[in-house]
């Protein structure tokens, strides 16, 4: 049999690990730094958690799981007398935010409110693997829940910015609000399709407006609505001017005013309390298809000369009452999610990983008989002792097999102690880089290496 993996997963290397493990402890960092705390939840979750709440589009992406035992027996019936019910009740978490709203219900009399968590997880998908997209993938998620106070969207665009400046990406933010595109879709008479509206207008970017038109049209928006959201497809210029055109437009929707206001509370906020930072760009067109969106909508992409990669890398938003699905109205919160593999794919693009050639080893100690390697464990374990990574070659092999290992590994110096040494209390120490080589005691060597 041919070994392989499923379509849209991949196999990590050590020194694939070690480069998103400092994506990982960045973003983890600086969520601590800000007083969120981290949980985790399991890899599947019932599919009455899952279903309905990413829309139609996000339900057929869900990873179903086939049920065991004798419920499988059922898939010997013809198909249309199936149903998935019957085979499948569980399924492969889509995103972290909705069993987060699951875990807060079921933990309510645990938690102290407002509750800031951060999770860092894998996630699946049944989308179509791409460049940028995989089946399998990891999202970093911070949540605050239990409050209404818009000082977090503040903080949670901070944590954005520090975090990018951390990893070296130069980034843009684009913020939008549901709120506004709830009062779009009043303004031009379809206020109960704003679900319809703000799933086309997502795609405006990847199908373009004449795709985006057709899909409106689809979905049963007549031509003289469409024809008013045209404007919104144009609306150009600095903040400032989008939000003045937005207050003349929507000035007779509440919904909308309320929008336009949370808006430019976050903006005026962020200008005064980190007048260095980035400015967020107002996006009317942003609206992320994720059905639970009730208010600030945040999105992030790669702002960087070095860049070709165009997918968002952070994106998040306000929802007002996801846990009442499960048993908790009138529960607000608002998050953020990282991108971890897409912003690993492009620190490789842009050459911006730091060195980490000083987080493995360091030192391999050739075996060059058992009281050597005796002799050898000694000092490994003293260096050890010191922060210093070191190793013992296991086996009492040639030489040149010892040192082809080193190379391979990119291990920058080799020890060799023989019976001269043991006896001098020295180390000869080989620099791979350029072949010199030293004698040094312990304290020199911690001292070279550390």
């Amino acid at each position: 049999m041919k070994p392989g993996i499923p379509k849209g997963t991949r196999d990590f290397s050590p020194e694939e690990m070690i480069r998103r493990n400092h994506v990982f402890h960045t973003i983890q960092n600086v969520y601590r730094k800000f007083g969120y705390v981290q949980i985790e939840t399991p890899a599947m979750e019932n599919l009455t958690t899952l279903e309905g709440k990413y829309g139609d589009e996000g339900d057929k992406l869900l990873f179903r799981i086939l049920n065991s035992g004798e419920p499988f027996q059922k898939l010997s019936k013809p198909a249309p007398e199936v149903r998935t019910s019957e085979v499948s009740e569980k399924g492969l978490r889509y995103d972290l935010t909705v069993p987060f709203a699951r875990y807060v219900v079921m933990h309510q009399n645990e938690i102290t409110f407002p509750f800031k968590r951060f999770q860092i997880q894998p996630v699946w998908r049944a989308d179509r693997p791409q460049k940028g997209r995989y089946r399998e993938f990891y999202q970093c998620d911070a949540d605050v829940i239990g409050s209404n106070s818009l000082l977090n969207e503040v903080e949670l665009v901070r944590i954005i910015i520090e975090v990018f400046k951390s990893l070296g990406i130069q980034i843009s933010v684009r913020l939008n609000n549901r709120k506004i595109l709830a009062g779009l879709a009043e303004l031009i008479g379809e206020p109960e399709k704003i679900i319809d509206i703000t799933v086309a207008i997502d795609k405006l970017e990847k199908i373009g407006r004449e795709k985006v038109v057709e899909e409106l049209l689809n979905k049963g928006l007549s031509k003289d609505a469409v024809q008013k959201l045209q404007p919104v497809f144009d609306m150009g210029g600095d903040n400032d001017t989008i939000l003045a055109s937005l207050e003349r437009m929507l000035k007779d929707s509440e919904t909308g005013m309320k929008g336009i206001f949370e808006m430019n509370f976050i903006l005026d906020t962020l200008k005064d309390v980190y007048p260095n930072d980035i400015v967020p760009v107002v996006d009317v067109t942003l609206a992320r298809g994720l059905n639970y969106y009730t208010g600030s909508i945040i999105e992030v992409k790669v702002d960087d000369s070095r860049s070709e990669f165009s997918s968002s890398i952070c994106g998040g938003g306000r929802y007002d009452d996801l846990t009442g699905i499960f048993g908790l109205p009138g529960v607000s919160g608002v998050g953020i999610s990282f991108g971890a593999d897409r912003i690993c794919d492009v620190l490789e693009e842009i050459g911006a990983f730091p060195d980490f050639s000083n987080i493995s080893t360091r030192i391999l100690f050739v075996n060059f008989g058992q009281a050597e390697a005796r002799h050898c464990l000694k000092i490994v374990s003293a260096l050890r002792d010191k922060g210093i990574y070191a190793e013992l070659y296991p086996d009492e092999a040639k030489m040149k097999k010892q040192m082809s290992y080193a190379d391979s590994r990119k291990i920058p110096f080799v020890a060799l102690v023989g019976t001269e040494e043991m006896k001098s209390r020295k180390i000869t120490v080989k620099n791979m880089e350029d072949g010199s080589q030293s004698s040094l005691s312990i304290d020199d060597l911690v001292a070279k290496l550390g």
